[in-house]
């Protein structure tokens, strides 16, 4: 007999509308492949909320989605209502929390997730903001907590590898692939719409046309200021210092820089030099500590980071016994963060 698993689905913009997609085209998939069914029991979007605790019509939520209606228009829907609403009432096993992210207060996916783990429901977030800015809080409500009495009492699955780097397991290589070794430094590129803009100002696209490309993709976030002045790659070296590396880090820890001050000569200029400008993340092991920064940084192009084309983004973990890791990942458009995930939801489903 098949698992089922209750999924309450809370934002569906181009993640959460990828990932309705990828429910119906993989179903067949996760039955046969995990013995498991997913059955979508709550969804929300600034419009209101829908829920049906026998299940509710995917393909119906997608089709009013990409009409540009609200799910609250179907018929069951609650204009005005919120995905804390769902997450604190509906019987469900895993929240999925894929609303835009917010930097002042993290709301209202910071809210969404802390019902839903004090519930003992299990979260998957796309979204940085919660982490970003209450990791900790988040954590400790979950399976990652810190508290390792033995009388301590199960937590719920936290999940987020969709949050730094799409489809690319970057959090889990650093859970799984690397235990046992020190992480000495980490390198990486980790937000896709400025390597995209940088690849094409390369080329010789101006600023302007390139961000503009981006935002037709669905890559850029909703304020694609979070993407250019550097913060939301600052959001994923923020968890990532704080799930891997175990450093308790906030934004206020990160030397951020955009790439808002580049202009298509600089980029010219360092590919003459045999170079190619990223905007780089950097966690540097300095005694006992580690120092955070994001900033365009020109590499030799050699450097497995300044191979990558626009669509790419990467990661390099450098240890003391598993030597360097270097893992790339290439996405045109949501569907890999949406993939993303799925795969966490799998994992919790299953283990």
């Amino acid at each position: 007999m098949s698992i089922t698993r209750r999924l309450i689905l809370s934002g569906l913009g181009n993640v959460g509308r990828n990932f309705l997609g990828i429910l119906i085209s993989q179903a067949d998939l996760i039955r046969r492949e995990y013995d498991l069914e997913f059955v979508l029991v709550g969804a929300a979007d600034s419009g209101g909320v829908i829920s049906n605790a026998s299940g509710l019509d995917v393909a119906a939520l997608l089709a009013a989605k990409q009409a540009r209606r609200s799910v609250a228009t179907l018929p069951g829907g609650r204009p005005g209502a919120g995905a804390v609403e769902l997450a604190r009432t509906l019987d469900a096993d895993i929240l999925l929390e894929a609303t835009p992210v917010n930097l002042k207060d993290g709301q209202p996916g910071l809210d969404t997730a802390r019902t839903a783990l004090e519930r003992g429901m299990a979260a998957v977030l796309a979204n940085k903001g919660p982490l970003a800015l209450a990791y900790l809080e988040l954590a400790a409500l979950s399976d990652l907590s810190a508290d390792e009495r033995a009388d301590a009492p199960p937590r719920p699955a936290l999940r987020f590898s969709a949050c730094v780097g799409g489809a690319m397991p970057t959090i889990n290589i650093g859970w799984r692939d690397l235990a046992g070794a020190r992480i000495e430094r980490v390198e990486a590129v980790l937000n896709g719409t400025t390597q995209g803009i940088l690849r094409m100002m390369e080329a010789g696209a101006s600023y302007a046309d390139a961000l503009a490309e981006m935002q037709r993709r669905g890559l850029a976030e909703t304020d694609p200021s979070l993407d250019v002045e550097g913060w939301d790659a600052a959001n994923k070296i923020v968890i990532l210092a704080n799930a891997v590396l175990l450093r308790p880090s906030t934004l206020a820890d990160v030397d951020v820089q955009g790439i808002a001050k580049l202009s298509a000569a600089d980029l010219q200029a360092a590919a003459a030099r045999g170079e190619r400008i990223v905007l780089l993340c950097l966690a540097e092991r300095t005694m006992s500590d580690y120092r955070l920064s994001v900033r365009p940084t020109a590499l030799p192009a050699s450097h497995p980071l300044a191979r990558m084309g626009g669509d790419e983004m990467g990661v390099v973990y450098y240890t003391d016994i598993a030597g360097r890791l270097s893992v790339t990942t290439l996405e045109r458009d949501p569907v890999p963060t949406a993939a993303a995930m799925l795969r966490d939801a799998i994992d919790i489903a299953t283990h």
